[in-house]
């Protein structure tokens, strides 16, 4: 009798990387990967779109190179070979600077009114259509560019609200699908990655709003996460408590992180290609080759970082609040040491990539730190906060860039050394900020129903 009874009532479990919520990790992670390359595509397109790179330096001869294909002779029949099949444009270092940044532009009008809609009604379709307008519209940039500067800039900023829909909305699956003691792998797992239209295939076929309602999700792993989410106050209605975020000094630890780190991380993902280019003197080719090597980096330690941040929370080896500091203390002032030394290793190749691989990579580990510690304090609220928080973050995307293209402008010699410093400096800050004001238990406005609507 007794086994019958334990044969029907299955135990909540958590079933590792083979369960139904890391399955739409992965998804996501397919998902944020299409996205990725759509933001950075056009980061390493330009540097053979422009007539002139952005910065006018002379070819070095005392940059170590690897192999001749690196060098000046090469590089420049590389660029003619571009330019036969492909126009060329007349945008100065300062105009450049606005198109990269134009992307941010548009994200400044959806992150919170997304987060809101997505925490309310549910992310499938705000997640799904987003990453279809994205895809869709990288088709038309080419025209876009060929239309003109402003007409390329407009069709950016649409694309930068479409991408918006896709990072923010994606967090309100996790209210109601990451257990406590996985979110950080759950998240980073997600974060780390022409796939967007595929994409939207198995997002809208696969993909369910709550594990109740998933079609293939087993009873033991639908109990466990559940059981586990069943202590939390994490489902939000239609009031938000405005007055009491305002006065949250742990909210605003994390907004002031999410701005100060994206600085670096927007600076990075735009300049990257460029700075192989001027200052490597790389080709197309290979500073598209050469760009991916942070980022693919990144992702790596960003799904192992989040592992271990996990790791060290659930077998209480650590307090959350101390792991969610150390893990954002190690990413910001190990990335910034790297920084510092790079205009000074200019004339070494490989050292050059080295430090900008090790940078990416230690920049990841953020993401278990400051930037997800909205969830610890505030899970009720978690769509709308990452709307909030994101809106902060393209606030300094689209500062960075054209701070970036002013300051190569202005000095072609030096102006690389004054951007690092410049990222490293309000990196710094803002981790002084966290340390002193953040924190990872939960609210107390994030645990009580309010009268103040939005």
């Amino acid at each position: 009798m007794d086994d019958n009874l334990s044969m029907t009532q299955e135990q909540p479990s958590k079933k590792g990387l083979c369960s139904v919520r890391h399955g739409l990790a992965f998804i996501l992670q397919l998902c944020n990967f299409s996205i990725s390359t759509q933001q950075m595509s056009l980061s390493i397109a330009i540097t053979a779109m422009v007539n002139n790179t952005a910065t006018s330096i002379q070819p070095n001869a005392s940059v170590e190179r690897p192999s001749t294909d690196y060098s000046q002779d090469y590089w420049n029949e590389t660029r003619k070979e571009f330019k036969a099949v492909a126009p060329t444009y007349d945008w100065s270092p300062e105009i450049q600077g606005i198109i990269l940044s134009s992307l941010s532009y548009g994200s400044l009008l959806a992150p919170i009114p997304t987060g809101y809609v997505a925490g309310v009604f549910g992310a499938k379709y705000v997640v799904g259509a987003g990453l279809l307008i994205s895809s869709v519209l990288t088709l038309f940039l080419p025209l876009g560019a060929d239309a003109g500067v402003a007409p390329f800039i407009v069709l950016r900023v649409i694309q930068g609200i479409a991408q918006v829909m896709v990072s923010t909305g994606q967090y309100s699956i996790w209210v109601k699908w990451a257990p406590p003691t996985e979110r950080s792998q759950l998240t980073t797992i997600a974060g780390s990655g022409g796939i967007g239209c595929a994409c939207c295939l198995l997002w809208f076929s696969l993909v369910y709003n709550e594990p109740k309602n998933h079609p293939f999700i087993s009873f033991s792993e639908k109990s466990y996460i559940l059981s586990s989410l069943a202590q939390q106050d994490s489902f939000p209605d239609w009031s938000l408590p405005i007055k009491a975020m305002v006065k949250s000094l742990p909210l605003w630890a994390v907004i002031v992180s999410y701005f100060c780190q994206y600085w670096q991380f927007s600076t990075m993902m735009a300049y990257t290609p460029t700075y192989f280019s001027t200052v490597l003197e790389a080709n197309v080719r290979d500073s598209g080759i050469l760009s991916a090597l942070p980022f693919i980096t990144g992702c790596v330690c960003l799904i192992l970082g989040g592992l271990l941040a996990d790791f060290l929370s659930s077998r209480k080896i650590l307090r959350l609040i101390t792991v969610r500091k150390l893990f954002t203390a190690i990413g910001v002032l190990l990335s910034a040491v790297v920084l510092l030394i790079l205009p000074w290793v200019k004339s070494s190749f490989s050292t050059t990539v080295a430090l900008l691989v090790l940078s990416s990579s230690f920049s990841s580990l953020c993401d278990s730190g400051a930037l997800i510690n909205f969830l610890d304090i505030a899970p009720r609220y978690g769509g709308f906060l990452r709307g909030l928080m994101q809106n902060f973050a393209y606030i300094s995307g689209a500062i960075s860039p054209t701070a970036t293209g002013f300051f190569i402008s202005q000095d072609s010699e030096w102006g690389w050394r004054n951007v690092f410093i410049v990222a490293t400096a309000i990196n710094v800050s803002g981790l002084i900020f966290f340390l002193i004001f953040g924190q990872a238990e939960v609210q107390h406005w994030a645990k009580e129903q309010t009268s103040t609507h939005f």
